[in-house]
């Protein structure tokens, strides 16, 4: 399996295709094996990378390890290590604080971020904020794959125990399967949208109509915050429109690539694989 050593901790990664490189970051619910709706269509152009981000799928975190507070540093690890000076960052959900902290903090490495069912990251005044917390609050009773499905995925047991399988290989050191309580560490203050504007790195947002987690009032917030954002809303999708409607996501991201100038025909760097 293709590994990054950092230190004791070795991180799993994928590369497919070539040309400008595209980093996909998942969700808690998820890992490099989210992306398989992805991964096809957007190696035919592009360099696909996908990865487990630490103590997920196969990226065993040691006991007690850093977690989420080395997300953004892993990232750059990646990059570094693949020889990809800029990239086009897809984030999905806790992906979101990987893609917007790295962004804030290496502007010069992203070409374009898609911020998918996430404001994670982002400082939002207190009265988007609130709301958000209030609808995650209304979750709290439910299992993590129950929050996150919209009414398509829900009646769609094939594809919902697709879902629960893949989050099933997220196990942590004891067992358990990681979750966002148990996930140790923290993505710090995050950045305001001020700052993340001030990036100049084209942005957009994907939030289906019936996500719950992350609802679209909030994400609108969010995107009307920062000026030149783009923002999509996916009919009927909950949290994972990336999975639940792939042909609209795809050709939403195909779009945005291509009216930002991140086109098929460049070539970015070759990686290791």
């Amino acid at each position: 399996m293709p590994m990054l050593t950092i230190d004791d901790f070795n991180l799993y990664y994928e590369v497919h295709g070539t040309g400008t490189p595209i980093v996909f970051a998942h969700g808690v619910g998820g890992n490099h094996a989210s992306w398989f709706n992805q991964i096809p269509i957007f190696a035919k152009g592009y360099q696909v990378i996908v990865y487990d981000h630490r103590g997920f799928g196969n990226s065993k975190d040691s006991q007690g390890g850093p977690g989420r507070s080395r997300f953004v540093e892993d990232l750059k690890d990646l990059m570094d290590y693949l020889a990809i000076e800029k990239a086009a960052l897809v984030a999905q959900s806790m992906g979101g604080g990987t893609c917007t902290g790295f962004t804030v903090r290496y502007p010069q490495r992203v070409s374009a971020l898609v911020l998918a069912g996430s404001v994670v990251g982002i400082n939002l005044p207190e009265t988007i904020a609130l709301r958000h917390a209030e609808a995650r609050k209304a979750l709290e009773d439910l299992p993590q794959l129950g929050r996150s499905f919209g009414q398509m995925l829900r009646n769609d047991p094939v594809r919902s125990h697709l879902v629960a399988l893949i989050a099933s290989f997220n196990v942590d050191s004891d067992g358990s399967i990681v979750n966002r309580e148990t996930l140790p560490g923290s993505f710090g203050m995050g950045a305001t949208a001020a700052e993340l504007a001030a990036t100049g790195v084209p942005i957009l947002f994907i939030v289906g109509s019936d996500d719950r987690v992350t609802p679209p009032d909030v994400v609108l917030g969010a995107h009307n915050l920062i000026p030149g954002s783009k923002y999509l809303e996916v009919p009927d999708s909950g949290h994972s429109a990336f999975f639940e409607y792939p042909e609209i996501f795809n050709k939403a991201l195909l779009e945005f690539f291509a009216e930002v100038r991140i086109g098929r025909k460049e070539q970015g760097a070759t990686a290791r694989k």
